[in-house]
């Protein structure tokens, strides 16, 4: 018996931190919401008590590095589960690109092998087990739009926004989490995302006024570091796109796009800066 399970990516409307926390995580406040690119994940039970990971790409480490490795893990400790498993990533989602493609990777073992296995386990329980896995997974095992609190595992569910076209276009470099967090100084943030904003225009379903709020607090920190950030917002704000942010700690830059007309001159203009350039959709 095989499984399948699709592992969308995230982007962020809005990402605040707030403070620095007594454990070393940040406080964050962040609405964050699925688009239609995606990870598929195959798995499919062993005869011996062992987990076996591929890839067709070269890239990803297919040891306990990685998260779905990591979430099979854990799945199996936790309910004492004596089978093995093989699971096949066909990766669509860039790595280190600030969409949770191993989040939510990691969360699509979660629901997958829930399913294989018949373990029966709550929707609010996989999510805690997520949360132990990182702090974007509780959110990549529901999906959808949500406000997401504390270092990002308390999550309130929101509408979606209003449907539009989302282009992501990730320069050639990796930005690690850690450093972008560690760089910045949470006690002296002089301007604070709009999350208020945000959520009032999806609850409003006014795209302009989404496109208006959208903040990520993280921008001055990656923009600093990596030119090639800023570059790329720029040229997507050139090309016409009606709002444009960074996503994550980045380097990924979305820009949302109301009228289709648009979606291929943007999307052309931006293959000229770099390869990695995605036109999807909010899923609905």
């Amino acid at each position: 018996m095989k499984i399948y399970e699709r592992a969308s990516a995230k982007i962020n409307l809005s990402l605040d931190v707030l403070r620095k926390r007594e454990d070393g995580y940040h406080e964050v406040e962040m609405v964050m919401t699925m688009v239609d690119l995606a990870d598929r994940i195959e798995m499919q039970e062993l005869p011996r008590d062992t987990i076996i990971i591929s890839s067709q790409a070269g890239y990803i480490p297919l040891d306990e590095k990685n998260l779905a490795f990591q979430a099979a893990r854990l799945i199996k400790d936790r309910y004492d589960v004596r089978k093995g498993v093989y699971i096949h990533l066909d990766k669509k989602i860039p790595v280190a690109a600030g969409l949770a493609g191993g989040s939510s990777d990691a969360a699509a073992t979660l629901r997958g092998l829930n399913r294989l296995w018949g373990l029966g386990i709550p929707t609010e329980e996989l999510q805690k087990l997520g949360g132990e896995l990182g702090s974007d997974v509780p959110f990549c095992v529901t999906g959808g739009t949500a406000l997401a609190t504390g270092r990002g595992e308390i999550l309130h569910p929101v509408d979606n926004p209003l449907q539009c076209w989302v282009i992501l276009a990730k320069p050639p470099i990796n930005v690690s989490t850690s450093e972008v967090y560690g760089k910045l100084n949470a006690a002296g943030i002089n301007h604070h995302p709009d999350t208020k904003g945000v959520l009032e225009a999806i609850r409003h379903k006014r795209f302009d006024e989404l496109c208006g709020s959208l903040g990520n607090v993280l921008e001055e920190v990656t923009l600093q570091l990596y030119p090639q950030v800023r570059q790329m917002k720029e040229v997507m704000e050139r090309l016409g796109a009606d709002g444009v942010l960074m996503s994550g700690s980045g380097p990924t830059v979305f820009g949302l796009v109301s009228k289709e007309a648009k979606v291929a001159r943007i999307y052309n203009g931006l293959r000229g800066f770099c390869k990695d350039v995605y036109a999807v959709r909010m899923l609905p």
